[in-house]
């Protein structure tokens, strides 16, 4: 596949750039197996998306991670390579959580997996309502320190946890945060308003997950016709029931329309709108084939104007897309 000149964005107030359009890797190890993940992650690298985003728990609990370590090679200093923890990593819930002994023992953990000497961005998967935000961001600083993670990122934060997170840490001269990652995208804009808002106040960059709502947002689905069999929304019950209802279709057929009369995908739009998004640095979006990776790779490049921004948010704002839990 020749190389995309996908735009590279600054994360953040920080100085590390990353690739406007990134690769989520949740599927490798779980849904695609070693050759199959080793195909999309070569063609992502050849499109020229250079954010790679896993986590300790994807992949079947370090199925992801571990994909990522035998195929980069030679490749993972050409990368920004991302992870998370402090989800469960056991059945038993032992594993997981922000605390300082658990910390030290995840990212050695992840750094075996990747067999890499660093993370370039170490995500805190969700709040650890057990252990003081203290403990968590001098942990945090300590593998800063040591050279063993280069930046630090926060996973489905709320507004009022990021600027606590970050109040910490400049207080006591600590690494900072750059990244918030958190599910954003036409259907679900419960980030616009006071997240944004602390997002720019205290510098950091918009990973949005999700950016496809787990796929309805692609074009592949049509109202009153067959699913596609081994879809996300068909295959996970919980988001069928989340996305599936006439609201949003109805939403998404405006939204196809739309695009359509000027000439581009609903896919286009669905990245072409996040990327307009002064605080969206990176849209993280998963990919199953090499064909979804050429598409990601070329969809954020439509130039929204102010109008067409507007009439977007006529289709999109009502109160009932705000917040689907």
């Amino acid at each position: 596949m020749p190389s995309i000149d996908i735009p590279q964005r600054r994360l953040g107030h920080s100085g590390l750039k990353v690739s406007l359009v990134g690769l989520g890797t949740n599927n490798f190890g779980s849904r695609l197996d070693l050759d199959a993940s080793r195909k999309v992650i070569h063609a992502a690298l050849d499109a020229g998306i250079t954010l790679l985003d896993t986590a300790d728990v994807y992949g079947n609990k370090g199925g992801s991670e571990s994909i990522l370590g035998k195929v980069l090679g030679e490749q993972r200093k050409h990368v920004v390579l991302a992870s998370k923890f402090g989800n469960p990593f056991d059945e038993q819930g032992k594993l997981r959580g922000a605390s300082r002994r658990y910390i030290f023992q995840a990212v050695e953990a992840s750094l075996r997996r990747l067999q890499t000497d660093w993370i370039d961005l170490y995500q805190v998967h969700r709040p650890d309502p057990g252990t003081p935000i203290e403990e968590t961001v001098e942990a945090l600083d300590n593998l800063v320190r040591q050279g063993k993670v280069r930046y630090l990122g926060l996973s489905n934060f709320a507004p009022w946890q990021i600027v606590e997170a970050q109040r910490v840490a400049r207080e006591r001269g600590l690494a900072a945060f750059i990244s918030a990652q958190d599910e954003y995208s036409l259907l679900q804009r419960k980030v616009e308003g006071e997240h944004a808002v602390v997002l720019e106040r205290y510098g950091l960059g918009l990973l949005p997950y999700f950016p496809l709502a787990s796929g309805f947002l692609s074009g592949k689905y049509q109202q009153h016709a067959t699913l596609p069999e081994n879809s996300r929304l068909t295959t996970t019950p919980r988001l069928g029931e989340r996305y599936l209802n006439e609201h949003n279709w109805a939403v998404v057929e405006q939204l196809r329309a739309f695009s359509e009369s000027r000439g581009h995908s609903l896919l286009e739009l669905a990245f072409s709108w996040l990327a307009a998004r002064p605080w969206v640095a990176s849209i993280i979006a998963g990919a199953s084939t090499v064909e979804q990776i050429a598409a990601n790779a070329t969809a954020a490049s439509w130039q929204l104007t102010t109008d067409e921004l507007l009439s977007i948010d006529q289709i999109t704002a009502a109160p009932a897309l705000w917040d689907r839990k």
